[in-house]
C-alpha cells in the first residue's frame, strides 16, 4: 500500500467560457513582428491536492470565478507588451492609447487595450500572468489553510487547438 506521504489528488477545470478573445503581436529578437491579429484562446487549470476528505475540500467554483475574471479583464483586447524594448508609447488624444512598435504606429480606443508587464505577447508569457493574476484574485480571500492544500498548480492556455503552454508552480515546504 502507498504511504499517506506519497498521495496526491489532481482537479482539472476545462470550461467552454473559461476563454477569451483577444489580438496581439509578437515580436522577435532582430526587432521584426508579427502582423496584428487574434486568436481564441482557452484556459485550463490543473491543482495538485494533498487531500481530499470533505472536511478540507476546496470549491471548484472559487478557482472557476478567479478564471473567468482573468478572462474577462483580457477579452476582446488588444494585448501589448509594456515592457518590449520596441515599444514606444506616444502621446494621444483623451480615450486613446498611441503607440509605435517595431516602427509602425497605432492608435486604439484605450478601453480596448490591455497593457502587460511582459517584454512579448507570447502564449508562454500569457500563461505565467495570466496564472499570477488568477492566483493573487484566488487567493484574496481565502484562509491559509485552504490554501496549504494546494501542492502545485498548472494553468495551461491555448492560442488554438493543440498548440499553448503551460505555466507550473510546485509551492515549496508543503508535503
Amino acid at each position: 500500500m502507498i504511504g499517506q506521504d506519497e498521495r496526491r489528488w489532481k482537479i482539472h477545470i476545462r470550461k467552454d467560457n473559461l476563454k477569451f478573445s483577444a489580438a496581439h503581436m509578437t515580436v522577435f529578437p532582430d526587432g521584426s513582428k508579427e502582423g496584428l491579429h487574434g486568436h481564441n484562446y482557452e484556459v485550463e487549470l490543473a491543482v495538485e491536492l494533498v487531500e481530499s476528505a470533505l472536511a478540507r475540500m476546496l470549491s471548484y467554483e472559487a478557482f472557476k470565478q478567479a478564471l473567468r475574471a482573468v478572462c474577462n479583464a483580457w477579452d476582446e483586447k488588444v494585448l501589448v507588451a509594456g515592457d518590449n524594448p520596441w515599444l514606444e508609447p506616444l502621446s494621444s488624444a483623451k480615450g486613446e492609447y498611441a503607440f509605435r512598435l517595431c516602427g509602425k504606429r497605432y492608435v486604439l480606443p484605450v478601453d480596448e487595450v490591455a497593457v502587460l508587464d511582459v517584454d512579448n505577447i507570447t502564449v508562454e508569457n500569457l500563461a505565467r500572468i495570466f496564472f499570477d493574476r488568477f492566483w493573487k484574485k484566488l487567493t484574496k480571500d481565502q484562509p491559509i489553510a485552504w490554501q496549504e492544500q494546494i501542492v502545485a498548480a498548472s494553468l495551461r492556455i491555448d492560442e488554438s487547438r493543440g498548440q499553448g503552454a503551460t505555466y507550473s508552480v510546485r509551492f515549496g515546504g508543503r508535503t
